[in-house]
């Protein structure tokens, strides 16, 4: 495995060429991709058996646009999870200065209301949020997540295992997410080579966001870095790990 270093360089180098070739991609193209998307995924069995899912809110540009999606979950009639972040009152080095929950929407109305952040991504009012059920303070009572369908920079699947890895934005919400879900869940992530959760982990990405196989980088990943059950990607075609292995 890199060196700790080495890993952060090569994640930032891939980083930085893929944000290069998202800022080309039209809002045109990223509807269109949006689109395709969302009509394979309400016909994707596991998010139709689904009644409880997370989902990013996406920024206006360059990512997978999910407002379609969360309105398509509210009115089948799940219920549905989106990030809150704040500020760690932690001292460990090893947890990031701000970290990641997941707390419910209400409603259609609701989901309206919520004002856009600085990066122009939808974000739930802090006032609200004691109102709001927290999956990481009822996971152990009220039961988890079915399915969470996540953002990120750049995707590609692993040859060892047919999961899929993923890089993010460089924060760590999600994988520390996933690690203190699985802790509050009594799961745990068995080594770098399973997503270690019973949670599936769907990524959401444009085509440009996916590394194809034989292409001369990869995606690199740590031993804190979670896998992935599988992709949607903008062409409409579906990478399921899970089938892969079977």
């Amino acid at each position: 495995m890199a060196s700790a270093a080495a890993l952060k360089s090569s994640k930032k180098e891939l980083r930085s060429s893929i944000k290069k070739l998202l800022s080309t991609v039209t809002n045109d193209s990223i509807q269109a991709q949006s689109t395709a998307v969302l009509q394979r995924l309400i016909n994707f069995k596991p998010y139709q058996q689904a009644k409880r899912i997370g989902i990013y809110l996406a920024m206006p540009t360059g990512e997978l646009q999910t407002d379609a999606i969360v309105r398509h979950a509210l009115e089948s009639g799940k219920q549905v999870f989106v990030p809150y972040l704040y500020k760690s009152t932690s001292q460990s080095p090893d947890v990031p200065r701000s970290v990641m929950d997941m707390v419910d929407l209400r409603s259609i109305a609701d989901f309206d209301s919520l004002e856009r952040d600085s990066w122009g991504i939808p974000t739930i009012p802090a006032e609200t949020v004691d109102e709001r059920e927290s999956i990481l303070k009822t996971v152990s009572s009220k039961g988890g997540l079915d399915m969470i369908l996540l953002p990120g920079v750049a995707f590609d699947t692993d040859p060892n295992t047919n999961f899929i890895r993923r890089l993010g934005h460089g924060k760590g919400f999600y994988d520390y997410f996933l690690h203190r879900y699985r802790e509050q869940s009594g799961s745990q992530k068995t080594g770098p080579a399973s997503p270690g959760t019973n949670v599936l982990l769907y990524g959401l990405a444009l085509e440009e966001q996916f590394l194809k196989s034989g292409a001369e980088i990869s995606v690199p990943v740590g031993e804190h870095d979670s896998l992935l059950h599988g992709l949607l990607m903008g062409d409409g075609e579906i990478k399921d790990g899970l089938v892969s292995r079977e």
